[in-house]
């Protein structure tokens, strides 16, 4: 074989390797209810947990609290099995985040009462309602 062969090979062989370890690294979505198993399991690793912004009927956001500094924040999430969990993020709160439609917050337990979130995802409602893209022609 030529010198580049081999180096080309040992280039993929090592991107094969990188993409395999990523893959072990990526978490599925949980519930809270998995997530507090895993933290009294002794596993501190982070999780994902999906859900909504719990809201009154009026479709207002509930139970968003910012501390006094305005760097760090609590509010009530209600994941996809219906159990709604306080969590705690330590950053300003993003914008449009009680616009959002759903939240990903990544983070552990440190005790039962509150969730703290290292990350926060968020889904916003669309800008483009689907009677604008029909008008378009599309």
């Amino acid at each position: 074989m030529k010198k580049g062969h081999i180096i080309g090979l040992g280039i993929i062989a090592v991107a094969i390797i990188i993409i395999m370890t990523s893959i072990g690294d990526a978490s599925s979505y949980e519930s809270f209810n998995t997530a507090w198993e895993m933290k009294q399991d002794g596993d501190d690793k982070a999780i994902h947990v999906v859900g909504q912004l719990k809201k009154d009927a009026a479709g207002q956001v509930t139970g968003l609290e910012v501390g006094e500094d305005k760097t760090s924040f609590t509010f009530l999430l209600v994941d996809n099995d219906g159990t709604e969990q306080r969590v705690f993020y330590n950053e300003p709160v993003p914008a449009d985040f009680q616009r959002s439609e759903s939240v990903v917050v990544i983070g552990s337990y440190r005790e039962k009462e509150i969730f703290v979130a290292d990350k926060i995802l968020m889904k916003c409602p669309s800008k483009y309602q689907e009677t604008d893209v029909q008008t378009a022609g599309m």
